[in-house]
């Protein structure tokens, strides 16, 4: 039985000053459970993410370590795709961050419990190589269920090479004792592909500490109207699985007054801006990635946060952007599947407007007939979704969980799911 603080390592990709693809989420949990007494530890890349480049120009074979709000940080070089949509740069992309880490293997010995979020099946391959090295409990957190996701992007095609895939990411995820993700969409996904015993947790996203204090610095939006030329924000990454250009030349195709904002960064967003610039509308505007204060205020100003997922995307992903529009009191405009997490979210809560891709063309009329009774209904269910997202609820229940299996000296507590609250 450990003694002292537990000793956690969490292997992830993305870790601050990266902020999309969950970087400010994962960042976040690590400072909070350090805050909560653990010793934690976190291996990860380099940041080049959503830009798809070397953004600290360390990149390489050395590995960095620093300590970061009381948390040990090991950072290890990684392959960055100069075309992320390549399925043979993705192969080197994620076979890189393998080979990287595993040059760390032998520095795993004190760890009392191991946590790897996927995306990256090349962080779960080394994970579950540290747990056959020194027989400590492995703790999977599924944010994205990668080979589904790639299908969705168009990295993979072809029923066969999506079905290899998907075996040998079920076969990695089969060698973890705990899993945990973050919606009941994908906790039932996860419940097809799972072949053992293993506890599936419901731990929903939340808001990271630093944009939940920018956001509490501004006053209430709530009962604001829409403005008479309705103002739309995009925040974040611009991917395969975003769609956003199919979403901006549906609008564009409308005589509806709006304003759209566009923020972003990623491997589809030079289309994107391109477009914008080509096709000389004033009611588009693209702009770079915004800070947190930017963010914030961006977010105050509009009014409705839009967020779109490839058709077909299934249950592979949440955009976790999402809660900080609920935080925000704007209501959502989402375009997706129904049966999507991201479409049981906005069925569920109703936080704002609906539309599947089907509806696309539905959508300008849609933001000039929204009454002020309607919308202000959608401020008021954000805000009421955005109390379960908790950060502190979440986190608790994070290292609640942690200290159990800790203590019962590895073993697996067979009600640790007990408690999950799912909607």
């Amino acid at each position: 039985m450990s003694t002292g603080k537990p000793r956690l390592l969490i292997v992830v990709n993305v870790f601050n000053p990266d902020f999309g693809g969950g970087g400010a989420l994962f960042s976040d949990l690590a400072y909070g459970l350090a805050e909560r007494g653990l010793d934690v530890t976190v291996r990860c890349a380099y940041p080049y993410y959503p830009e798809w480049r070397d953004k600290s120009g360390k990149n390489g074979l050395s590995v960095e370590r620093y300590e970061d709000h009381g948390v040990h940080v090991e950072r290890f070089g990684i392959f960055i795709p100069s075309k992320p949509n390549s399925l043979v740069q993705r192969l080197f992309y994620e076979a890189s961050f393998l080979l990287s880490l595993g040059r760390s293997i032998l520095r795993g010995r004190g760890y009392d419990l191991v946590m790897v979020f996927c995306p990256l099946v090349g962080s779960v391959a080394f994970a579950v190589l540290n747990k056959w090295v020194y027989r400590k409990p492995l703790w999977l957190n599924v944010q994205d269920l990668s080979a589904d996701a790639a299908a969705a992007g168009g990295i993979v095609k072809g029923k066969a090479l999506k079905h290899a895939m998907g075996g040998i990411q079920g076969w990695f995820f089969n060698q973890a004792h705990v899993w945990s993700s973050i919606s009941p969409v994908m906790i039932q996904r996860l419940e097809a592909i799972r072949t053992g015993r293993q506890p599936i947790l419901y731990m929903p996203n939340w808001l990271h500490a630093s944009m939940a204090g920018e956001l509490a610095q501004l006053p209430s939006k709530l009962g604001r109207p829409a403005a008479e030329t309705p103002r739309l924000l995009y925040s974040g990454n611009i991917g395969t699985k975003q769609d956003l250009l199919r979403f901006c030349q549906a609008l564009q195709r409308s005589s509806a007054r709006f304003l759209f904002r566009i923020h972003g960064d990623g491997g589809r967003a030079g289309e994107v801006r391109e477009w914008v610039r080509l096709c000389g509308d004033a009611r588009f505007v693209f702009g770079d990635l915004l800070d947190e204060t930017g963010y914030a205020r961006a977010l105050h100003e509009t009014d409705y946060f839009v967020i779109t997922e490839k058709a077909g995307s299934g249950g592979s992903f949440l955009p976790s952007k999402m809660i900080a529009g609920l935080v925000s009191g704007s209501p959502i405009l989402a375009v997706c599947d129904a049966e999507s997490p991201l479409g049981l979210e906005m069925h569920v809560a109703q936080p704002g407007p609906w539309f599947s891709w089907e509806q696309l063309d539905a959508v300008p009329s849609a933001l000039e007939s929204a009454d002020g009774n309607t919308f202000r209904h959608w401020q008021e269910n954000a805000l009421q979704r955005s109390a379960f997202h908790d950060r502190e609820h979440v986190i608790d229940r994070f290292a609640a969980a942690m200290d159990r299996i800790v203590a019962a000296d590895g073993a697996i507590p067979a009600d640790l799911a007990a408690d999950d609250q799912r909607p």
